[in-house]
């Protein structure tokens, strides 16, 4: 069996609990060691076989994962953040069920979260922004037509960019490129997120490239730009007390 895991946005214990336990339990840990905390290994128990996939293909692998099957071992793939934001586990899926070798898939902690959480900041505030694009500035790996950078900032609404923060420059471009977004609208990068060395630095769309450059962050961090990182906003409904719903009875009719 193989237990595709999401370590979690950085910190060792936001590891979900049925993670650390899986974790604990395998024969074989193969881990995104360019991206995953290595202290969640010590979640690993003696005599597990550790396998860094930064130094591997995806055929190599599939194929530690069909030895270890054939071993009769339990295999667990260590995904950073949640394995369903950019990765690269479905290719995996794929070939095992070509292999005919079951599997499952454990959620982890989005990065995007702990960015949020590092941020103290919440996505979706009234009469700010109820929707949250999550994308990637276009690199050397394509993205379809139809979701280049700009065609996503036209909605202006909150928007965290992954994979892009050696890219800003032309993010930055794209960003204002799409006209809801100005120069001053507010954005953060975040270093790191919930690892012990987080960073934060607070900037705007137009000083995103130049603030990055100043800190020297080139990889590793995300992208946050919107509304929701100033103070205006609405209160909520679900709380006012004029606002009647199925389980209280607002002072309103």
């Amino acid at each position: 069996m193989v237990h595709f895991v999401g370590a979690g946005s950085g910190a060792a214990d936001l590891v979900t609990v049925r993670g650390a336990r899986l974790l604990g339990e395998a024969d074989v840990i193969i881990y995104a060691g360019s991206l995953v905390n290595p202290a969640l290994l010590d979640y690993a128990k003696d005599g597990a076989e550790i396998f860094n996939s930064a130094h591997m293909t995806l055929e190599e692998v599939v194929d530690t994962m069909k030895a270890a099957e054939a071993a009769g071992k339990m295999t667990v793939r260590l995904h950073t953040g949640d394995p369903s934001l950019y990765g690269a586990h479905r290719e995996q899926m794929d070939l095992l069920d070509e292999a005919g070798i079951s599997y499952d898939v454990v959620p982890g902690v989005s990065s995007f979260c702990g960015a949020a959480a590092a941020l103290n900041a919440e996505y979706t505030l009234p009469n700010v922004s109820q929707s949250v694009i999550i994308t990637r500035m276009e690199g050397r790996t394509p993205v379809p037509e139809g979701e280049k950078l700009r065609l996503m900032a036209s909605h202006g609404c909150t928007m965290v960019l992954f994979l892009s923060t050696s890219l800003l420059d032309a993010a930055q471009e794209e960003l204002l490129s799409g006209g809801a977004y100005t120069a001053d609208t507010p954005a953060a990068i975040v270093y790191k997120a919930t690892w012990p060395d987080q960073q934060v630095w607070h900037c705007t769309v137009g000083t995103l490239a130049e603030t990055a450059r100043e800190a020297g962050v080139k990889n590793t961090a995300l992208i946050t730009i919107g509304g929701f990182l100033g103070d205006a906003y609405d209160r909520s409904r679900l709380y006012d007390p004029t606002f009647t719903h199925m389980f209280r009875k607002g002072t309103q009719d």
